[in-house]
């Protein structure tokens, strides 16, 4: 059995763990939420249960489809053990209606849906707040190789295709969410999905209604936060399950 044996890493909704194995890590999601690059923080009971439940059934999901990610299997309620990776600090946003900063960038109404998938790209990077930037800026940041840009924008939308119809079974309509990929440790040449896909990071609609079924609740004070991630892991279970 896989031991964890020291924290590694910590960030804003997650901790990681050495183990016995120097390839897999511990992977445990906690009860934190922020907003605004951290400028509005609180807390959640059960948040990180959530997550780690949402996040494990949805790669389990991608992995089946033939999509490689970097999770071995779920190991507790708030923990996964992980393949280590290199994390590329390229961040991978897939919308496929305006939202969010695309509305405060561009005046597009919210809603809007576009003819086909916007595939935006930003730089991992806490201190600057995760710029956004374009496959120029990738290439004299020396960020990722042209192969590399390539192979991240055909998988971001491999992976939307798949959440998609997932998400849309189950009621609930696919309006953004952003990626994050790394290299395996064991082999670099090796890319694969990384981090978590969870409500924290994917913005979820209620078909029927447009109910908000994500972060953007903590983040405009609607209230309900932990009801709606129930909510989307009660759907996706009755499906997956």
């Amino acid at each position: 059995m896989i031991a964890a044996m020291e924290p590694l890493y910590e960030g804003k909704a997650k901790r990681l763990w050495a183990t016995n194995d120097p390839d897999v890590l511990r992977m445990e999601f906690k009860n934190d939420a922020t907003a605004f690059n951290g400028e509005k923080k609180a807390s959640f009971d059960d948040k990180g249960r959530l997550n780690n439940a949402i996040s494990t059934r949805i790669y389990q999901l991608l992995e089946s489809e033939g999509v490689p990610t970097h999770l071995v299997r779920r190991i507790d309620d708030t923990s996964a053990e992980v393949r280590k990776v290199e994390i590329l600090p390229v961040e991978v946003i897939v919308r496929n209606f305006a939202a969010g900063s695309f509305c405060r960038r561009t005046g597009m109404a919210e809603g809007t849906p576009f003819s086909r998938s916007v595939i935006e790209f930003s730089y991992k990077n806490d201190e600057l707040g995760d710029p956004l930037i374009n496959e120029d800026y990738i290439r004299e940041m020396k960020l990722a190789s042209e192969a590399e840009l390539s192979h991240l924008r055909a998988r971001a939308l491999e992976v939307n295709g798949i959440l998609t119809r997932l998400f849309d079974e189950c009621g609930l309509r696919l309006v953004d969410f952003k990626l994050e990929f790394g290299r395996l440790a064991t082999d670099p040449s090796r890319i694969v999905l990384a981090d978590e896909i969870s409500p924290d990071g994917c913005r979820l609609w209620d078909k029927k209604t447009g109910e908000k079924m994500d972060k953007d609740r903590f983040r405009r004070d609607l209230g309900g936060v932990m009801e709606a991630y129930r909510e989307v892991l009660d759907r996706i279970s009755d499906l997956l399950d």
